[in-house]
């Protein structure tokens, strides 16, 4: 798994990319929760790179929209692969969470 963060103007950029799975959700889910508590209250999360997420990557991306939202702020997913895509659908996570097809449609939400 990759992840890395970029603060851009108005909003926290994370690409995720690899597996996102049990063999390293702990700390996937460690790096986003410390963007939360050091203040970031609206995140773009960019699967385009995501090749595989489990259950437990899922569990990752449910607490931060929790997390987040509770403080007021915003989560949204973008450039969702069609793999993965499938397994929102399958699981519901599809109806939780704001998916835009790609980067410029998620800015243009989150900073709405």
């Amino acid at each position: 798994m990759t992840i890395n963060f970029s603060l851009e103007d108005g909003y926290t950029l994370i690409n995720l990319g690899g597996r996102l799975d049990t063999s390293n959700y702990e700390e996937a889910s460690q790096q986003i929760d410390n963007q939360i508590d050091m203040g970031q209250r609206k995140l773009i999360i960019n699967l385009e790179q995501l090749e595989y997420i489990s259950s437990s990557g899922l569990r990752v991306l449910m607490s931060a929209l929790k997390k987040v939202k509770a403080l007021g702020g915003n989560l949204i997913l973008c450039n969702v692969p069609e793999k993965i895509m499938e397994v929102f659908e399958i699981s519901g996570f599809n109806t939780l969470f704001v998916i835009t097809k790609d980067l410029e449609n998620a800015k243009q939400k989150i900073t709405a």
